[in-house]
């Protein structure tokens, strides 16, 4: 048996032959399961095309398989869902689509199995599979996809241009492909999507973002990007990433430096939202960008500018406005605090308020930094690697000293106003940040008792007396400190 009759050598594949073969039907495993199968890639979205009703065929197969399965039903498609084993199943009548050229929403009509594989994007996600027991199990390859698929091609079934200009969208997923995959995008499609770029404006930001996303999850993203650069799709989707490309002589290309980044943290394993700060932590670069006659090119204050600019650009692609974008301009805005230190004598206090600033996002902090450092000079670039080492290494000892990370003041406002007998008012804000500075500085232990005694003597500065003295706090589980008042009058 080979890999591919083993693969399809399933329970439920069987029982969808057999509801085909009742209902007088001929139905088939189309697309990106087949792909990923021939190239030995997991998948767990199955895609069955039937030449007749999708969902009559999904309802008289969940009706046949062990258990209650649950049919799922998109009636405006005409589609339906099953979830076997973790496993989404998805049922759809064969059709041919004709487009509008103001919309990439084709209009619908049933058709033949050859009609469906011809809308299909891609050839190597025009395969399919039978499911019909005359001849159960065979590939079916109408474009040569699997000849594409071991040259690496991708490449669209029909003409290039009539498949971008109906649906652009598909000019994104050539891109996204050929990046997970490392497939070359064949000439006469790229130069096809080169024509077509503008149509992409007809799509919605949340469908580009999507596949942007998609991307971006690739284990070499940065090919992504040089795509979408050179097709032009880049200054129209990202008109803010497409200004990083600088052909002034002096200082490294912003545009390459990115996606050196950007590969650097996927190789790292980091996340969706570690990536965008990667493609993000210079782009004010810019805007920012002057000539010094002593020093040459500067960037002064890019992370600062930088940061700003995350809120505008999450919004234009619809990421979420939540703690994900909180995340990544803080990572922007800090992402130079670590390089410093590793160019400097690295102090505590220095490490401290990194640590006070970064909270529980200093470990992604220091990847992004890591990341950060793409010099040609080995030299150059191993010696802040070793400062790094360095200043990981003062960070453990420092938080394992202090406590820093997400720091709250040991002495919040509601003592300070007791202490004192004052109301809230801008000397117990004053008061506050004297107390985070000194234990920042480590003049004042991060604890109560030294911060209490240093809030006092920071209150008869500003000419306070103590009119309740204030212990301790006792710690009560989902309400936070509650001091215990001494009705000491003094």
């Amino acid at each position: 048996m080979t890999d591919l009759e083993k693969n399809i050598d399933r329970p439920v594949f069987h029982v969808i032959a057999d509801c085909s073969r009742e209902m007088g039907v001929r139905s088939y495993i189309i697309g990106g399961f087949v792909r990923d199968l021939l190239l030995g890639r997991p998948s767990d979205d199955i895609d069955v095309v039937t030449v007749g009703s999708g969902i009559e065929l999904a309802k008289k197969v969940a009706s046949k398989l062990k258990g209650r399965k649950t049919v799922k039903y998109y009636g405006r498609f005409g589609t339906a869902m099953i979830n076997v084993e973790g496993t989404e199943i998805e049922f759809v009548g064969a059709r041919r689509e004709s487009y509008d050229i103001s919309s990439r929403k084709p209009t619908v009509e049933n058709g033949t199995l050859e009609d469906d594989q011809k809308r299909r994007d891609f050839t190597i996600n025009a395969l399919g599979i039978s499911l019909n027991e005359d001849d159960f199990g065979t590939l079916l390859d109408p474009f040569d996809g699997i000849q594409d698929m071991q040259d690496g091609i991708i490449r669209t079934p029909l003409d290039p241009d009539v498949t971008y200009s109906d649906d652009p969208l598909r000019m994104m997923r050539a891109v996204r492909f050929a990046t997970r995959l490392g497939f070359r995008i064949e000439d006469e499609s790229f130069k096809a999507i080169q024509r077509n770029a503008e149509r992409i404006r007809i799509i919605s930001m949340e469908r580009v973002t999507e596949e942007i996303n998609k991307m971006l999850m690739t284990t070499k993203p940065s090919v992504g990007f040089i795509l979408l650069e050179k097709s032009g799709l880049l200054p129209i989707i990202f008109p803010q990433m497409h200004a990083l490309i600088d052909n002034d002589k002096g200082h490294k290309d912003i545009f390459r430096h990115t996606l050196e980044v950007l590969d650097n943290v996927a190789a790292s394993g980091g996340d969706l939202w570690l990536r965008w700060a990667a493609v993000l932590h210079d782009i004010a670069k810019p805007l920012t960008k002057r000539f010094d006659n002593e020093t040459g090119w500067t960037f002064h204050g890019h992370e600062f500018k930088g940061s700003k600019m995350v809120h505008k650009i999450f919004a234009n692609f619809k990421l979420p406005l939540d703690n994900k974008m909180k995340y990544v301009e803080k990572l922007v805005l800090l992402h130079l605090r670590p390089i410093v230190l590793a160019e400097d004598i690295v102090t505590d206090s220095a490490v401290r308020r990194l640590l006070f600033d970064a909270g529980d996002d200093i470990d992604d902090l220091m990847t992004l930094c890591d990341a950060d450092i793409t010099s040609k000079n080995e030299e150059k670039k191993q010696r802040f690697h070793n400062n790094f080492k360095i200043v990981r290494q003062k960070l453990q000892e420092i938080e394992a000293k202090d406590h820093l990370r997400n720091w709250q003041p040991p002495v919040t406002g509601e003592i300070i106003m007791q202490t004192f007998g004052i109301p809230a008012c801008k000397t117990v804000g004053t008061i506050k940040d004297a107390i985070r500075e000194a234990v920042l500085d480590g003049n004042v232990g991060n604890n109560f008792e030294e911060a209490y005694a240093f809030m006092k003597n920071e209150g008869a500065k500003l000419g306070l007396s103590v009119v309740c003295e204030v212990t301790e706090p006792t710690v009560v589980k989902n309400n936070g400190p509650v001091p215990t008042i001494n009705p000491k009058q003094i």
